[in-house]
């Protein structure tokens, strides 16, 4: 049975980002758990208050990145999402771990009781700022199927930002979105080629026309350019919704608030 979609309701569903602190472990590690727990969950409250869509939580102050985190960083994501999911029983909620750390966020997601995951090489290798990331829809998928997590959606990014894709050139970002849906993603995130810079509103109605999954806008969304991606069933957004524009910094309500008075009026 078809798992129902989780965006298929409003035009350009609105996700903030939680950007967890670093955590136990990483380089830049300073605060306990509880207190990096604390600081995510105000950062959901103000999204939540605001009247954000959804949210997902991910672990981008953990730089640098390494293709295989270890398991104190999916149990303390865990104890992470599970406190945001009890801030927040009626939203979207979904979890990123990175870099590529697919089968933790499932495990992450099912264990919190969160919605869906954010994938980066899902389809087609690349080499990113962390290394070769390899193709992993064969296996994540029945890793999920082995822990009863179908319930979990997979939203697989296409054309990764700060990557390299020399590997696949030859291989168009519809093309790579419709090999995602082939291999069975419940949505396909499109980016700009780095953190806070927008994706080519060409390259969404490309990937619209070739797939009849969920497109989701993975950065660079800000409020004078969302009018472009009205047409995707999903929006992003981490550093526009922090103060100054910057994803390490705080969330700004004002900015939040704004932004989604404006959307609001834009759906109507």
């Amino acid at each position: 049975m078809a798992r129902p979609r989780l965006f298929g309701r409003l035009r350009a569903a609105v996700l903030g980002v939680v950007h967890v602190g670093a955590l136990p472990g990483t380089p830049r590690s300073s605060l306990p758990l509880a207190q990096i727990i604390d600081q995510a969950c105000q950062e959901a409250e103000a999204y939540k208050d605001a009247g954000v869509d959804g949210l997902i939580v991910e672990n981008m102050h953990d730089r640098p990145y390494t293709l295989c985190p270890g398991p104190e960083v999916t149990a303390a994501m865990t104890a992470v999402g599970a406190a945001v999911r009890r801030l927040c029983p009626h939203l979207a909620l979904g979890v990123q771990v990175l870099c590529a750390a697919n089968q933790q966020a499932t495990a992450v997601a099912l264990a919190a009781g969160l919605d869906f995951i954010r994938v980066e090489g899902f389809v087609f290798s690349h080499v990113a700022d962390e290394g070769i990331i390899n193709a992993c829809a064969g296996n994540l998928l029945r890793y999920r199927k082995l822990i009863g997590a179908e319930n979990i959606q997979i939203f697989a990014d296409i054309k990764k930002k700060h990557s390299a894709h020399a590997l696949t050139a030859d291989i168009s970002v519809a093309e790579t979105a419709s090999a995602a849906e082939l291999f069975l993603a419940d949505g396909v995130v499109l980016t700009g080629t780095a953190t806070g810079l927008p994706a080519d509103p060409g390259e969404l109605r490309e990937v619209q026309h070739a797939v009849k999954i969920p497109v989701l806008i993975g950065s660079g969304v800000t409020l004078e350019n969302v009018k472009n991606y009205l047409d995707a069933n999903a929006l992003i957004i981490g550093s526009y919704f922090k103060r100054e524009g910057y994803w390490a910094n705080g969330v700004d309500p004002d900015r939040v608030k704004k932004f989604m008075e404006h959307i609001s009026k834009l759906r109507e």
